[in-house]
């Protein structure tokens, strides 16, 4: 048996000079000048990335997150946009928003809930940020905490 696997790119709004490597699911958002989409990337609707960022493979940006600029997301990235309060999904209307300043590098295999990460911020490989980041330095860990200054 063979398996296609087919791209879905639906009302994407791209910036000049951003190249996207299929296959990719890419709906109702929004992408920045000069960016690079790698395989097997899903990005949702309602998402906003601003310009020079680099979304590596098999991430997963899930709609109501905004991404500045000159921002790297590592392999297998995951984005949340649901905290399951009640023990389970909390519907469309209840969905949170995700804030990533400029120049944040989240390094492959992170989950990032629904926070607010400030400007110059490195998340090392394997972490899960659940909390707001407002502090510029490096963060690692499950959950991340600060390590150091950049």
């Amino acid at each position: 048996m063979t398996i296609f696997i087919k791209s879905q790119i639906i009302k994407v709004k791209f910036g000049k000079k951003t190249k996207v490597i299929e296959p990719v699911n890419l709906y109702h958002c929004k992408i920045g000048d000069d960016c690079l989409i790698g395989p097997f990337v899903e990005i949702q609707a309602n998402v906003s990335l601003g310009k020079k960022n680099k979304v590596q493979s098999h991430s997963f940006i899930c709609s109501n997150v905004k991404i500045l600029d000159n921002c790297f997301i590592g392999h297998g990235v995951m984005f949340v946009n649901d905290r399951f309060e009640n023990g389970k999904p909390s519907g469309k209307k209840k969905l949170r928003k995700t804030l990533i300043g400029d120049n944040v590098s989240i390094g492959s295999n992170t989950t990032i809930a629904p926070i607010t990460i400030c400007d110059n911020v490195v998340i090392g490989a394997g972490s899960v940020v659940t909390k707001n980041i407002l502090k510029s330095g490096i963060y690692a860990g499950n959950p991340a905490k600060f390590i150091r200054k950049v």
